[in-house]
């Protein structure tokens, strides 16, 4: 059987950014507005997110000769690219792979809402917060933004590309929290209510790890099956704090 699909894709979210702090003080304080002021794109990893990220690293590192990525894709967010970075710098990688950066894997972008906490949105933008309100998280699309459904649009043509030139090899995605949903959605050919239920149960932590295996089927090319989701033993295997802060510094969680 010829592979459709990689032999192991793993889907990691980033380390924890130096956003989130001001995200914290903004939510502590109570404020509309988070205070910023460099682009989303070029919000860095905090010093505990670079750690988190050379744990991840080490533990790719242990894997034997042969089963390590030997691919890697990234958005081009700085905090992603510094995560992947750091997972190769320790040796978490199958040689020194150059990085794929692929904008189609940044983040859901917010439109009007960035920047704004949620309370923010519900005091300076009340009718988007009753739009989301009646069209759910999932459809609701921000004057400038995207919706769930914009993202996972992009994220199909990014699973295409890899297919079609890595189909066989071992693949490694480090990308952002709504990414790892929306991929989770595809792949698993899930329903709206499905991946909600799953977003519900909890952030996706900062270094955890989703993962698939392929898996022979009747359908030539076989399937790509959830292995593990959210899997936090290599960041605590480290003896680094585990963070689950939401992945928007500059915006409400989409």
């Amino acid at each position: 059987m010829t592979p459709r699909w990689p032999e192991r894709l793993w889907i990691v979210r980033h380390g924890q950014s130096a956003g989130n702090v001001a995200r914290d003080a903004a939510l502590a304080a109570g404020l509309d507005r988070i205070a910023l002021s460099a682009r989303d794109v070029d919000v860095p990893l905090s010093a505990l997110g670079a750690e988190q990220a050379r744990g991840l690293g080490d533990w790719f590192a242990t894997l034997p000769e042969g089963e390590r990525p030997d691919v890697v894709f990234a958005s081009p967010y700085l905090r992603a690219v510094h995560t992947a970075r750091l997972i190769r710098d320790a040796g978490g990688l199958q040689g020194d792979e150059p990085i794929c950066i692929d904008e189609r894997l940044r983040e859901k972008e917010f439109g009007i809402l960035d920047g704004l906490t949620t309370a923010g949105i519900r005091n300076l933008l009340p009718e988007q917060a009753e739009f989301r309100h009646l069209l759910g998280k999932f459809y609701h699309r921000p004057p400038g933004g995207e919706s769930w459904c914009d993202v996972i649009l992009r994220l199909r043509s990014v699973l295409d590309t890899i297919a079609l030139h890595h189909a066989g090899q071992r693949v490694l995605i480090v990308a952002h929290q709504v990414v790892v949903l929306c991929l989770r959605y595809i792949l698993e050919r899930m329903e709206e209510a499905d991946i909600l239920a799953v977003d519900a149960q909890g952030d996706v932590a900062n270094c955890s790890v989703t993962e698939y295996a392929l898996e022979a089927t009747a359908v030539q090319g076989g399937r790509l099956a959830l292995v593990r989701y959210n899997y936090l033993a290599p960041v605590e295997r480290s003896g680094t704090p585990v963070t689950e802060e939401a992945d928007q510094p500059k915006g409400i969680r989409g």
